[in-house]
């Protein structure tokens, strides 16, 4: 079984909320006629048809061989918006993702948005996603409307989650200094992983890992530079007090124990990653249908790498199965 852990689906009334809102994000038309999200006038990311066309997407998913797709809101997610108002977002799109695992079952399961600048609200729709429409975890940005995932405000959310040994994907966002990467579509080649990069490593050395133990941290986009840099994060606990304030090991202790999807398609990144970490802390992600993803590359990049097969299998099912939450047993078979 091939299960796809990151992998973008939006809900038609997303995109026309995204369009009402104003603020720093705006549609536009790229040089090629492509239909794009501009975010602060500079390219953010381009609209392709499965974005909102399910026919295609199960088609692609077919001629690939991926059994179930695992769909989320990418950025900007429900951020778009102030605190209050993300929580209608929020639920807009969690409801369309139930409706697609009821309709197609077995074939689509979601990680929850969550409306994490309303605390009280982000509790209610935490247990809402869980309870009542049985999605897999939740999904998070790198930073949210440029506060960083460790600040105490989103402390209480990421308490009950870890009471509750959720699955929660860290999904990356422009870096709150944006100016830097508005160039050459900087900010999803470069920022994202850097940015993902940033959210870890103050997520490390605030502690949050080591006194949260229970939640299964997915990070995109193979960790960012996470893996190359856990090295120098050791030696920066090693060097400077600060970094040992909240955390009594290296960094590498603890960024063993996260999840990390394979979008990168680099088999020298992936043999890195699965030197440092393991393949059964390694699960199958495509960013499909993106133009820096690749649904295809997703499994070939996997498939052509000198794996055992009993790695290849926990990469491709095995991690996602023993993260996910509520898996049902449609998507088991």
């Amino acid at each position: 079984m091939r299960f796809d852990l990151h992998t973008h689906y939006y809900p038609p009334a997303y995109f026309e909320r995204i369009e009402r809102s104003g603020g720093d994000f705006s549609f536009g038309t790229s040089p090629t006629g492509q239909r794009i999200i501009r975010y602060k006038g500079a390219r953010f990311f381009g609209v392709t048809a499965p974005m909102t066309d399910v026919a295609k997407r199960l088609e692609d998913m077919d001629r690939v061989g991926i059994d179930t797709e695992v769909l989320s809101l990418s950025t900007p997610n429900v951020y778009f918006v102030d605190g209050k108002a993300q929580a209608e977002v929020a639920r807009l799109a969690n409801d369309a993702y139930a409706e697609l695992a009821a309709k197609y079952a077995g074939r689509f399961l979601g990680f929850a948005s969550i409306p994490m600048d309303d605390p009280d609200a982000a509790l209610r729709e935490l247990e809402r996603a869980l309870d009542e429409l049985r999605m897999q975890g939740v999904v998070v940005l790198s930073n949210i409307r440029g506060r960083a995932l460790a600040d105490p405000v989103y402390r209480p959310f990421f308490e009950e989650a870890d009471r509750r040994s959720v699955c929660v994907f860290v999904h990356p966002m422009i870096p709150a200094a944006a100016e830097a990467f508005t160039e050459y579509v900087l900010g999803p080649i470069v920022g994202f992983p850097f940015d993902t990069t940033v959210a870890i490593a103050k997520l490390c050395y605030a502690g949050v890992f080591k006194q949260l133990p229970n939640i299964r941290w997915l990070v995109g986009h193979a960790g960012g530079a996470v893996p190359y840099l856990m090295e120098r994060m050791d030696s920066g606990w090693r060097d400077f007090a600060e970094c040992r304030v909240n955390i009594d090991q290296p960094p590498s202790v603890y960024l063993k124990k996260l999840y990390y999807d394979t979008v990168t398609f680099s088999p020298h990144n992936l043999r890195m990653l699965r030197d440092i970490v393991g393949a059964d802390h390694m699960a199958m992600g495509s960013d499909y249908p993106h133009l820096l993803g690749s649904i295809e590359k997703a499994v070939s990049s996997i498939e052509g790498m000198d794996f055992t097969a009993a790695e290849k299998d926990r990469i491709q099912s095995g991690t996602a199965l023993s993260i996910m939450n509520n898996v049902p047993q449609t998507a088991r078979r």
